[in-house]
């Protein structure tokens, strides 16, 4: 594929009982200006009318027997793509109007580029609350102060060559919730490069629950804790370091709380130190958020945040004891891609 192509992309839309945003997320494909664009929804046993609105919009619909999971149903719309280019887009985003343009210029002119990464818009999708704004907001400081050369993919949005997917292998669908770390080690192992670009981006319907959003975080930092331990290639830059030490002390914050108490005033000093260094490692992201939406919503933003880095430790050490008490558990990015079907 030379730079002067034009080649067709197709666009792959996992979905999941998202009626409440696939239309949005298809309108805005319909907007792009890049022309050469096949849509393909993977509708994953929704039990909302997912399927209704997307025929509607006039694209390809393929309907799963049962529910697979994301990975694998984005594994399932390559089987039905005919584009040299994939790309690879959640059913709760709605991409800018010139991302599949970028994306497309961006794979045409590297042939040493695997795979091209976005991020998200500050503002939500649809927004509903104020947990929303926080996801919403963290995540866009996170992922877009990451721009440049990666070493994992963001799966809900992502996109690369054909001909570079079949040479990695499919994503492993027993890793429903932790795919993206084990995948972006593959890509690097082909000795192929993995570029955020902030150009590529969408506003996303983040969850507005802070007990499923508190869950989530859980989840994702046990499950990726094998691939830390086993594969220390496997490195998020000095940015993931610096959250990784500031849930830390998030979390011995919460357990020296007790100290004034049982041992004196004087042990206030721990607990105040701990909390003074997890707001420390987030420092810039409070900045941001002060910025751009004023001190009362940081305040509430900083308290939301305390309890996700806090979560978030928490499930470090649960994922570590996990792999010492589990042999099934350290595997779990031992398991081929494309024999696995039951996550650890």
């Amino acid at each position: 594929m030379t730079s002067q192509a034009r080649p067709l992309v197709s666009v792959i839309v996992p979905n999941y009982n998202y009626a409440r945003t696939l239309g949005l997320c298809l309108s805005a494909l319909e907007r792009q200006t890049y022309p050469h664009i096949e849509v393909i929804v993977v509708d994953d046993r929704s039990t909302d009318d997912s399927v209704e609105i997307a025929r509607r919009h006039g694209v390809r619909v393929v309907e799963t027997d049962t529910n697979i999971g994301a990975p694998a149903a984005r594994n399932l719309g390559v089987e039905y793509a005919r584009g040299d280019v994939l790309f690879f887009l959640d059913s709760d985003l709605a991409l800018a109007e010139d991302v599949v343009e970028h994306t497309v210029n961006l794979l045409t002119s590297d042939p040493t580029l695997g795979v091209v990464c976005g991020t998200y818009d500050p503002e939500p999708l649809i927004p509903d609350s104020r947990v929303e704004r926080y996801r919403s907001l963290q995540l866009h400081y996170w992922i877009s102060g990451d721009e440049g050369e990666i070493t994992t993919i963001y799966s809900a949005l992502f996109a690369m060559r054909t001909e570079v997917f079949h040479e990695v292998g499919p994503l492993n669908p027993a890793l429903r919730h932790s795919e993206n770390a084990e995948y972006g080690h593959r890509v690097t192992t082909k000795r192929y490069r993995i570029v955020l670009d902030n150009r590529i981006r969408g506003r996303h319907d983040h969850d507005d629950r802070l007990g499923v959003v508190l869950s989530k975080f859980f989840h994702r930092a046990r499950l990726h804790i094998p691939l830390y331990l086993r594969r220390p290639d496997f490195n998020g830059g000095p940015a993931q370091s610096s959250r990784g030490w500031g849930s830390l002390a998030a979390l011995f914050a919460v357990l020296c709380a007790p100290l004034p108490v049982v041992l004196g005033p004087v042990w206030l000093v721990a607990p105040v130190a701990l909390l003074a260094g997890s707001i420390a490692a987030d420092l810039g992201m409070y900045r941001f958020v002060l910025r751009y939406a004023g001190l009362w919503f940081t305040l509430y933003f900083a308290a939301i945040h305390f309890l996700v880095n806090v979560t978030v430790a928490v499930a470090v050490f649960a994922g570590v004891a996990q792999c010492v008490l589990s042999s099934r558990f350290r595997r779990t990015y031992d398991i081929p891609a494309r024999s696995a079907s039951v996550e650890a």
